[in-house]
């Protein structure tokens, strides 16, 4: 095979291999003897085929594939050699296409663009800090009079009062559209906490101020996006029959509070949330941390980047925040969406840091455990319950899927290792201090 470079401009690089017909030939050649032996045709004892017969049944397909395994043979020799990693798949041409007919040379043009060298980053020099949150009192009474309220329970109203936002009424109701009573529409001691929005909107505001035993027509127009299609859009009457004006009566904290909540004790309790706020406190001032570290990691290096590479962040960026800002729209089946210069510029940095934590990773002999895999899939399939099997069974055939759920748990890693070789010091900070912390991350 002979190499020819015909492109070296920056990181972009173009190579001409040849592979002359004769050494193709000798190829095929050698493949159609080593399976001699072990082929079979009619009017022929087996290894007895003539070569003739063979190269005319067999020598297309022998070829092709002595053609690939050339080319594949090539590249990859060609890439130990020069030391270069290509930063997507590499592009493959053959010249003349179809035109090309046996015996003539095969002349393949490839193109790709190289990862760029990686500098040296002194990790020993980044100075971090650590933000700590100890869970306070009055966060944990708070946490606690939020549990109180979840566990509440109703009580009737005194006769003739009238509900208010958050009471509960009972009711029986039976709707109609277009004065036909729909299948699903009729329910009798119907529990339904006004405000609580679990009902169609407008519904519950039209009970706010009635009272046990009065018979209501409460008038609602079905969401255009409903979910039962027959009733999307259509104007519907439910007649309400009211038997009862329940008002909310928060559960006593104490130890029977706590128990409902799987702890042994109230004081048990407070221990549990203490330690989730302060796991969740903990879990913030990382991101806090992880920014700046970021950010430090990106003013210390600088280098060139595949423009392929920030070209398909930018896209993906760009298709992300316009899914955010329609959010009405779920599937892509809208124009093309161009990325601006914003889009870019927060690109570049997603490429060029990406690829320094890869390699810094690389060197530190980071990986991913299969326990740590198993987990991150096993987490993603919550997200589909009832198609637990079929979520697995994609993730198993689908490399890309895989890489997905690997690379946050290789950064994260990654990061750990940068902190743990990093200045860092603990600073104890308020709640409102890290919050304003945490909300300045949406600034940049």
């Amino acid at each position: 095979m002979q190499v020819k470079e015909t492109r070296n401009e920056g990181l972009k690089r173009g190579y001409q291999f040849t592979l002359p017909a004769a050494d193709l030939a000798a190829t095929v050649d050698a493949k159609l003897k080593e399976a001699q032996p072990e082929v079979e045709m009619k009017g022929f004892r087996k290894g007895k085929v003539p070569m003739a017969m063979l190269k005319k049944r067999f020598g297309p397909r022998v070829l092709g594939d002595a053609m690939q395994e050339a080319i594949d043979s090539a590249l990859r020799n060609h890439l130990e050699t020069s030391g270069d990693r290509p930063a997507t798949q590499p592009k493959i041409e053959m010249e003349g296409g179809e035109t090309w007919k046996e015996g003539d040379d095969v002349v393949v043009n490839v193109s790709y663009e190289a990862l760029p060298a990686i500098p040296e980053v002194d990790l020993t020099a980044l100075s971090l800090e650590k933000l700590k949150v100890e869970a306070e009192e009055a966060a944990v009474t708070e946490a606690l009079e939020n549990l109180a309220k979840s566990a509440q329970s109703f009580e009737d109203r005194r006769k003739g009062s009238k509900a208010k936002e958050g009471d509960q009424v009972v009711i029986d109701f039976k709707g109609f559209v277009d004065g036909e009573a729909f299948e699903g529409g009729e329910a009798t001691d119907y529990p339904l906490v006004l405000g609580s929005n679990s009902f169609i909107p407008g519904f519950e505001t039209q009970l706010v101020g009635v009272k046990a035993d009065e018979e209501v027509k409460v008038e609602v127009k079905f969401p255009e996006q409903y979910g039962a299609a027959h009733l999307a859009g259509k104007d519907a009457v439910f007649e309400c029959k009211v038997k009862a004006v329940k008002a909310p009566k928060p559960a006593e904290i104490d130890d029977e509070l706590a128990k409902k909540f799987g702890a042994e004790d109230l004081d048990a309790l407070k221990k549990q949330i203490s330690d989730r706020l302060e796991a969740e406190y903990a879990g913030a001032a990382r991101q806090v941390m992880k920014r700046a570290l970021l950010d430090q990691l990106d003013a210390a290096v600088s280098f060139a980047l595949p423009e392929s590479l920030v070209e398909a962040e930018a896209q993906q960026i760009a298709h992300q925040l316009w899914h955010e800002e329609n959010p009405e729209v779920h599937d892509h089946n809208h124009g093309a969406i161009e990325p601006t210069d914003e889009h870019r510029k927060l690109a570049e940095r997603r490429v060029r840091l990406g690829l320094l934590l890869a390699e810094i990773g690389q060197k530190a002999e980071v990986t991913v455990t299969d326990q740590e895999m198993t987990q991150a899939v096993l987490r993603a399939a919550r997200q589909y319950p009832g198609q637990e099997r079929a979520f697995f069974e994609f993730i198993q055939q689908n490399q890309g899927a895989q890489q997905q759920l690997r690379a946050p748990i290789f950064e994260d890693k990654v990061i750990d290792h940068i902190a743990s070789l990093a200045k860092v010091e603990e600073k104890t900070v308020t709640r409102e201090e890290l919050e304003k912390a945490v909300e300045k991350l949406d600034e940049l």
